[in-house]
């Protein structure tokens, strides 16, 4: 790429005509869902969680004969963490009979076969982030069965009747990002062990991820560099690039990996596709005008997860990409070859 020149050069005419206008944010502009020709039925639904979310008050615990951390857990409501945070336990967290725990006071949800954080933490009005944050939950994270989730106090929960939700619950509730998507987007599994993926996994299989990457990535499309990554002024920051092309040009994937969403609830992206690679990368490929993949496929390098459009909040077909690790965005130009 010359000096001064944002074009990616095509390698086809499909990929030619992309203007050279900056992207249109469309925020005064009611957002429709548009039809992207896969499988993106409404995902992570609070309807799917049973709310079952009970105050803890402080306590103490006497361990009994057979008592593990997770049999104390299930037995006080609170969570595994918390108790062996409170009671300065670690790893093995072995157990005396006998022994004197102290139980942290707070409200826990009981974690559910089949439910993802996304949709536990849209049941009871709260953001997801604050979740994760209250329960300092890690890589991988995914949730167990029988897991409490330590949530805020029950005076922000309501009744579990969406109606006594206030207009910033529901936003909250409502409200997700690509690391939302990350970090709540995988249902509750017996143990930590994923399935085997196939064709649309169902949201209540969690998805194998690839266990290593290489961390080498190809272009995802060729056409006009409309908006690089970092802050934009006033606040503004892209967490990735904004390539123009012709509406309809296909995307490939820019590496191996597990697509481990494919759907349109992030309204400013509108259609979106993540892939996890392992080694804590992954890439989002938003704005598409068809998605032709499905959460839980296996892609090689350059396989087509969908096409161009200008869904979300743009005013022309574009693609933004980003790429992350461990949940951080990273400017992709660094991470792509040069041409």
């Amino acid at each position: 790429m010359g000096k001064g020149d944002s074009r990616i050069p095509a390698p086809s005419s499909q990929n030619k005509g992309a203007g050279n206008t900056a992207p249109i944010l469309k925020t005064e502009e009611i957002y429709e869902r548009p039809d992207l020709g896969a499988s993106v039925q409404p995902n992570f639904n609070p309807n799917q969680v049973n709310k079952n979310a009970k105050i803890v008050p402080a306590s103490i615990y006497i361990v009994q004969a057979g008592d593990g951390l997770y049999a104390v857990e299930a037995k006080t409501g609170a969570s595994f963490a918390d108790i062996a945070a409170a009671n300065d336990l670690t790893m093995p967290y072995i157990l005396k009979i006998g022994q004197r725990l102290q139980i942290p006071a707070g409200t826990y949800h009981r974690v559910n076969s089949g439910e993802t954080g996304i949709a536990i933490a849209r049941a009871y009005g709260v953001k997801w982030a604050d979740i994760v944050a209250m329960n300092n939950l890690q890589e991988p994270f995914s949730l167990r069965i029988g897991q409490r989730l330590k949530l805020p106090n029950m005076a922000a929960l309501g009744n579990g009747n969406s109606d006594d939700l206030s207009p910033e619950q529901r936003a909250n509730a409502f409200n997700i990002n690509i690391d939302d998507i990350v970090t709540g987007g995988e249902a509750a599994s017996v143990d930590y062990e994923p399935s085997t993926p196939k064709n649309n996994v169902s949201l209540a299989t969690p998805v194998a991820k690839p266990a290593s990457f290489t961390g080498l990535f190809t272009w995802p499309l060729r056409g006009e560099l409309l908006a690089s990554f970092g802050s934009k002024g006033g606040g503004k920051v892209n967490d990735g690039i904004n390539i123009g092309a012709a509406a309809g040009t296909k995307i490939a994937v820019a590496a191996p990996g597990t697509v481990v969403y494919a759907g349109n609830e992030i309204a400013v992206f509108g259609g979106l596709v993540l892939v996890d690679h392992g080694s804590g990368y992954v890439t989002a490929y938003g704005h598409l005008g068809q998605i032709s993949v499905n959460r839980g496929d296996r892609l090689s390098a350059g396989d087509i997860l969908g096409n161009v459009g200008s869904t979300g909040y743009v005013g022309a077909p574009q693609l933004h990409f980003e790429i992350r690790k461990d949940r951080v965005p990273i400017d992709p130009i660094g991470k792509l070859p040069k041409i």
